[in-house]
């Protein structure tokens, strides 16, 4: 008979094969050395200042010079200087020939354009979404804040493309860029706004730049990952034809990549559209204006009548792109490919004749509708009976003061409790344990600098409140990710819902947060959480969806529950998309709460509002520094190296 023998209980020879276990060992025999020579050397608590640079004299000095000679240095005469003139004539050119099309040219002009890429359909959708932004009354500034956006998202998608090909050709070019697109997507706006007011001073070309800055990296991104995404074998048999490398790239690397360019082009309108509002803080106009200047005398009726408008602009352009890449590769209709874009084109002129012959290109003034009013007192019912005195659960007001008595005060103190080289060695572990030691070294350096620059104790503050945030982000996105993959009709229901949040300004919703909410840190995380929710449910249930049929197959015909096909095949098989949810409802959550400066999340948020309103160079861009340190350690952390990502799935 034979006899079952137990397994003989690991020992520590066995346990240190593992690589998880090394890394912890070795981090922990440097603590036992270095932590105590640390302690004794600059003490614990807060970081020392002896290890402070103080950069506010060199940066303060750089802008006393941008001001001093920007009206007579040959750089900002004969360089900057035209580029702001070039930048204001393209604008004023396509204003001016929206303003000569009229509102039926301009509506029939993008009807037909969404009719030849994407269907009937959707151009009638596009024709309804334009004339609702003239019922709104608000076709000027619509078509100011489209002139604005065109030269903008054609600048980016220049640029974008030109990083995105140099990134795409050139391994050493790409490690070059990634930081570079790391800084530019995660500095917030307000912190390289007044740089950018110092050099172009207010109005369209400050705009336009600002836009540009934050537009262009998705474009690179995906440009680069189409290029190299380009199947070998198509590129080998190009090459043995005898084709030269600028052969292979127009008549191989670029086509094959042109679904990866649609969505870097659809990525840039929505980028751009997105700083609308914020670049009105320095004279962009348009539909951003109003929103600005409707939430400074707290009037959320008008900030939405013009919100509206950028959320309808941005629905339309993505569902268009996005059905433009989707019929990329399918079967094109032979034979009269041209009568499709000429019957559109004779639309357009028939259309912009008869409305000037009716009255003129300008929107019917009898035809708008206001909708301030009517929100305006929906806001003060809401004010009044949920912000306090709500039967058994109390109101908002009271859940606010819980969330930040309980929640955040105690993230906060247990933050700033630690001693700050035991802070590095919390950010060292799980970015090393889930990447490798460049990743855990890039992570630690990104928190040393932040003590560097003196803003130790703001940024730990901030950070509490992103941990607070994406915490919630992560519960409600996940149930509802989860949701939508397991149900057609939920996900149908939920997807204009997720637009409205991910395409409206911020500044919109931050005035109803503050309503409910108070002021406060508590506001800035609701508004953070609204702001990540939509990217972390899409990417959570496309995850899943994409999860393997024939897995799920295997674990029914094995008699699996359903809750156990989520939980053993599902989930498991979608983690490089739930690790990916994380890594952008971080980012995401971070651009919020900075901008939850300007209700009283006080830390870096308030530092960089405070150095854009002042004009104090420093303040606002040391702070801003801060931030894209917070960013980087936080991507580090949350997102494995390809290598780990692939084992783990």
């Amino acid at each position: 008979m034979a006899t079952v023998t137990a397994p003989a209980p690991r020992t520590v020879p066995g346990l240190l094969k593992r690589p998880a276990v090394r890394k912890l060992a070795v981090l922990a025999l440097l603590t036992a050395v270095l932590a105590p020579l640390a302690e004794a050397r600059w003490g614990g608590g807060a970081w020392p200042h002896a290890l402070t640079v103080d950069v506010t004299a060199p940066l303060t000095r750089v802008s006393d010079w941008i001001i001093d000679n920007r009206d007579s240095h040959p750089l900002f005469l004969y360089v900057l200087g035209h580029l702001s003139n070039a930048v204001i004539v393209c604008v004023r050119a396509v204003y001016l020939f929206l303003f000569a099309a009229g509102w039926a040219g301009v509506t029939a002009l993008a009807a037909a354009v969404a009719w030849c890429v994407a269907g009937a359909r959707l151009a009638a959708g596009t024709a309804v979404a334009l004339l609702a932004c003239g019922a709104l009354g608000m076709w000027v500034p619509t078509m100011q804040t489209l002139a604005l956006m065109v030269v903008a998202v054609l600048a980016s998608v220049a640029v974008g493309a030109l990083l995105g090909l140099a990134a795409g050709l050139s391994d050493r070019m790409d490690r070059a860029l990634r930081p570079v697109l790391d800084t530019m997507q995660i500095l917030p706006a307000f912190a390289y706004l007044l740089p950018v007011v110092l050099v172009f001073g207010i109005g369209v070309p400050a705009a336009v730049l600002a836009t540009v800055v934050y537009a262009a990296p998705p474009m690179a991104r995906l440009t680069a990952l189409g290029l190299r995404g380009a199947d070998p074998e198509v590129l080998e048999a190009v090459e043995s034809l005898g084709a030269t490398a600028r052969q292979r790239l127009l008549t191989a690397r670029i086509p094959l990549a042109r679904k990866e360019l649609l969505l870097g082009l659809n990525q840039a309108i929505m980028m751009a559209l997105s700083m609308a509002v914020i670049a009105s803080v320095i004279g962009a106009g348009g539909l951003g204006d109003r929103v600005y200047q409707a939430l400074a005398s707290v009037d959320v009726g008008a900030a939405l009548a013009a919100g509206i408008p950028i959320v309808l602009l941005a629905v339309v352009l993505d569902r268009v792109t996005g059905a433009a890449g989707d019929r990329i590769g399918q079967q094109r209709e032979g034979g009269r490919l041209w009568l499709r874009p000429a019957a559109a084109l004779a639309a357009v002129v028939v259309a912009a004749l008869a409305a000037r012959l009716a009255g003129g290109p300008d929107w019917p003034t009898g035809w708008t509708v206001s909708i301030a009013e009517p929100v305006n007192r929906a806001v003060d019912w809401m004010t009044g009976h949920l912000y306090s005195g709500v039967p058994y659960i109390g109101g908002t007001a009271d859940w606010a003061g819980h969330f930040t008595t309980w929640v955040l005060d105690p993230v906060r103190s247990a933050l700033l409790w630690l001693p700050w080289w035991s802070v590095l060695l919390i950010v060292a572990a799980p970015a090393w344990l889930i990447g490798t030691w460049r990743t855990a070294l890039t992570a630690t350096g990104a928190m040393a600098v932040i003590g560097v620059l003196g803003v130790w104790q703001p940024s730990l503050d901030t950070l509490s409140q992103v941990l607070a945030a994406v915490a919630v982000t992560l519960v409600l996105g996940l149930a509802a990710g989860i949701a939508a993959a397991r149900s057609d009709r939920f996900a149908r229901v939920l997807r204009p819902v997720l637009d409205v949040f991910q395409t409206m300004p911020q500044f919109v919703y931050l005035i109803p947060v503050v309503a409910l909410f108070g002021v406060g840190r508590a506001p800035a995380v609701a508004a953070a959480v609204v702001y990540a929710l939509p990217a972390v449910v899409r990417i959570t249930a496309q995850g899943l969806r994409q999860v393997d049929p024939a897995a799920l197959e295997s674990a029914r015909s094995l008699g699996a529950t359903s809750g156990q096909q989520l939980r053993q095949v599902q989930l498991p098989l979608a983690r490089p998309a739930l690790l990916l949810a994380v890594n952008q409802g971080v980012v995401l959550v971070l651009a919020v709460v900075i901008i939850g400066g300007l209700v009283g999340s006080g830390a870096l948020g308030y530092q960089v509002v405070y150095g854009l309103a002042q004009g104090d160079l420093a303040t606002g861009l040391i702070a801003g520094v801060a931030i894209v340190c917070l960013g980087l350690m936080l991507d580090r952390v949350t997102q494995p190296t390809a290598r780990r990502a692939t084992k783990g799935a």
